[in-house]
């Protein structure tokens, strides 16, 4: 049995060799852009909208929601990062549906390269909202002696946040591989919906710690801008 679809190699050339997940990951991203092209390509503010300008706005709607819900009150700022990590990782459950597709988030690789963005992400918008100064002053707060504690915290998350999507979105797969090969056709099909219930809850899950990772990480400017600082 395949623990992660890195294992299938559809194509080699010395040390560089093309896996699966780099196929689907890119077939999903373009699956993505192509849709939101098509999708936004003739919006219309009147009553009588396209079922997909409906679908995308309630997704979006959403999102944005959420983002407020969590503490950032600029949501449409971060709707493009964290929308783009929630529909990425929602996708790529929901087309397990799709004979012979195994998702990218089954493997570690691309786990570990979204929690990087995520990484990446939360000091690019500590800074942008406080500025180098003020963010890397974060660092310290309460005290100097965290500040060693604080820098173990950044890293300890974001293999965390690798670690906990892959094992989830891995184990699903593993448990409807093995009842496909023990059990008639009714448990692995219960499975498989349950997979995909599974795959939303991930991505939503992924997606609001890094929205709470972005709101710690800004929270300080906001609090000095607030009604009370007045």
């Amino acid at each position: 049995m395949r623990l992660s679809p890195d294992d299938i190699i559809l194509w080699r050339h010395g040390f560089f060799k093309l896996n699966a997940t780099i196929v689907i990951t890119w077939a999903l991203m373009l699956v993505m852009a192509a849709g939101s092209r098509i999708i936004t390509r003739n919006l219309s503010t009147d009553l009588k909208r396209s079922r997909w300008q409906n679908l995308l706005e309630i997704v979006v709607t959403a999102i944005v929601k959420q983002i407020k819900e969590v503490g950032l009150d600029q949501s449409e700022r971060y709707l493009g990062f964290l929308g783009t990590l929630f529909l990425f990782i929602a996708l790529a459950s929901l087309c397990t549906v799709i004979p012979g597709y195994e998702p990218p988030t089954g493997s570690l690789s691309t786990t570990a390269a979204l929690a990087i963005c995520v990484f990446v992400a939360v000091p690019l918008f500590g800074i942008e909202e406080q500025g180098l100064g003020g963010y890397l002053k974060s660092y310290a707060e309460p005290t100097l002696i965290m500040l060693p504690f604080n820098v173990i915290s950044e890293i300890s998350r974001t293999l965390a946040l690798a670690i906990r999507l892959f094992g989830n979105m891995m184990s699903g797969a593993m448990i409807i591989g093995i009842l496909i090969t023990i059990t008639p056709f009714l448990f692995p099909i219960v499975m498989t919906a349950l997979g995909l219930l599974t795959g939303m809850v991930q991505a939503y899950i992924f997606s609001v710690l890094a929205t709470v990772y972005i709101a710690a990480a800004t929270q300080i400017r906001n609090q000095g801008t607030g009604p009370l600082a007045h």
